[in-house]
């Protein structure tokens, strides 16, 4: 049957049905990480999402280029152009290389990604890889009029730009509201408004990561690298635009604005966003003490958690919401989720040995039951990705699965084709869609799995919080793990 998916727009705020610029071809463009520290849960719901949706547009049969980028530069601890960069700050801090901290924090980015059964991107640009479509793009910008240069740093004229555009269209904020509610520039004086931003900033003499420009020794804007990579890869325009709902109303406001303002039009033609991670109805902060990375959600070794739990019940528990609602972490949701997972798994099992039983009349009931079900999986995803819709459908699909298993029902009483379409169906939204996977029976997760622990205890190791390492030794322990140290830090380990 014809496929119609609809998804929600954050540019217009309204559903809409999903029609590419040039079908089958789908540009998709995330915004990744900044890689100067660990990813936290709130990345991983972001980015298990995206996953989602890049696996059904694949699924439908669209070619898609699915592009994530690599912050590697030029993001400042505030994003009003204030602060130090912040993997020139944690290199300081560790006495290394800025790109040694790239690099460490990169490859367990990837790591994480791949505990999660995350599929790669089509490309993974970095900004630094990418420093002179930057320059390029600022040239651009500056030769429409709308940025402007004070001593060697480059900043874009919002209320200039806000005279023929409009600069809040994502965000649904006038100017004058959001001119209102902006502090005064203070030692910012440079700028001509309060809403200016920068597209390139002039290095100090000890700021690190440093590249020649005609105006000087500088490094990009934070909101400059992504409209350069986008640019780059998908075109002055492409489809989908996505990211976390923090990055909306200035990050990816400031992204619109720049290519406007350079080609004359928004880069995407649907903008996604997804919601918050939220711990028992907190927002997560590490000032909370409510703050958890994903190896100790693993353990369970932080003091919140009741126990450990598997990347896939992880996964699962992110599913069980829809991308755009708030997903609110407790130890209950998460054990719920954790038996609903299994569920389906077991489920997942079975089909790789259910036979149809000897052929009797068909049940036209039973048949339509089951080819609704099926529908019903299409129409969850359809939905604006709406995986607890899919979900439920699987469920549903699961308690027959189970029935004919079990021979308390003849699996004989459905059609060849709707016993071949609901054995397909389930294991293609289980397996290929949702991006699950049958843990117990993977031993090459386990090992991946603690390596990228081992690591995060000889870095913990390295840095001298010998709290942290002592406790995922004890949490690996309990669960029967046995770490084997040596001089050369903890290498292997063994099922105690």
């Amino acid at each position: 049957m014809e496929q119609k998916l609809f998804v929600y727009n954050t540019l217009t705020r309204t559903k809409e049905e999903f029609k590419p610029l040039n079908a089958p071809h789908v540009g998709m463009y995330v915004c990744g990480p900044t890689v100067y520290s660990d990813v936290h849960l709130g990345n991983c719901r972001t980015f298990i999402s995206f996953d989602l949706i890049f696996r059904y547009l694949k699924y439908l049969g669209y070619n898609v280029r699915y592009v994530r980028n690599i912050t590697d530069a030029g993001h400042l601890e505030g994003d009003a152009d204030e602060g130090e960069d912040k993997i020139t700050k944690k290199a300081k801090l560790a006495k290394l290389e800025p790109m040694e901290i790239v690099q460490k924090y990169t490859v367990d980015f990837h790591n994480v990604m791949q505990i999660f059964n995350t599929l790669p991107p089509s490309i993974e640009p970095t900004a630094t890889g990418h420093i002179i479509e930057q320059i390029e793009l600022v040239k651009g910008i500056m030769e429409k009029g709308y940025a402007y240069e004070v001593d060697g740093s480059i900043y874009f004229d919002v209320e200039k730009y806000n005279q023929t555009q409009d600069y809040g269209v994502l965000n649904g904020r006038k100017l004058e509201d959001m001119l209102n509610n902006t502090r005064d520039l203070g030692g910012q004086n440079e700028k001509h408004g309060k809403l200016d931003f920068a597209l390139w900033i002039k290095a100090k003499p000890e700021h690190l990561m440093k590249w020649p420009s005609p105006w000087g020794l500088g490094f990009p804007g934070w909101h400059l690298e992504c409209s350069a990579m986008s640019n780059k890869y998908l075109g002055h325009q492409f489809d989908i635009h996505g990211g976390g709902i923090d990055l909306m109303p200035t990050h990816h406001t400031n992204e619109i604005a720049q290519n406007v303002a350079c080609c004359g039009k928004n880069p995407a033609t649907y903008w996604l966003h997804t919601n918050m991670l939220t711990i028992n109805g907190q927002k997560m902060s590490k000032s909370l003490g409510n703050s958890f990375l994903p190896h100790e959600l693993f353990l369970g070794t932080h003091p919140l958690l009741k126990k450990g739990y598997s990347p896939m019940t992880v996964r699962f528990f992110f599913l069980q919401a829809s991308y755009r609602s708030t997903v609110d972490f407790s130890n209950e949701a998460i054990e719920a989720a954790e038996i609903f997972y299994k569920r389906l798994a077991e489920a997942a099992k079975k089909l790789t040995t259910l036979k149809q039983s000897s052929v009797v009349p068909v049940d036209e009931e039973s048949e339509n039951i089951i080819n609704a079900f099926c529908d019903d999986c299409f129409a969850g995803m359809n939905d604006n990705f709406n995986s607890p819709k899919t979900l439920d459908a699987l469920n549903n699909l699961s308690k027959w699965i189970n029935s004919y298993t079990a021979n308390t029902r003849n699996s004989g009483e459905i059609s060849v084709e709707t016993f071949e379409r609901m054995k397909a169906t389930y294991n293609d939204f289980f397996f290929d869609v949702l991006g699950l996977k049958l843990e117990d029976t993977d031993n090459t997760d386990t090992d991946k799995l603690l390596d990228l622990i081992i690591n995060l205890r000889n870095q913990a190791k390295l840095n001298k919080d010998y709290a942290t390492s002592d406790s995922i030794r004890d949490g690996l322990k309990k669960i029967g793990f046995q770490l084997n140290d040596n001089k050369q830090g903890t290498t292997d380990w063994v099922k105690s």
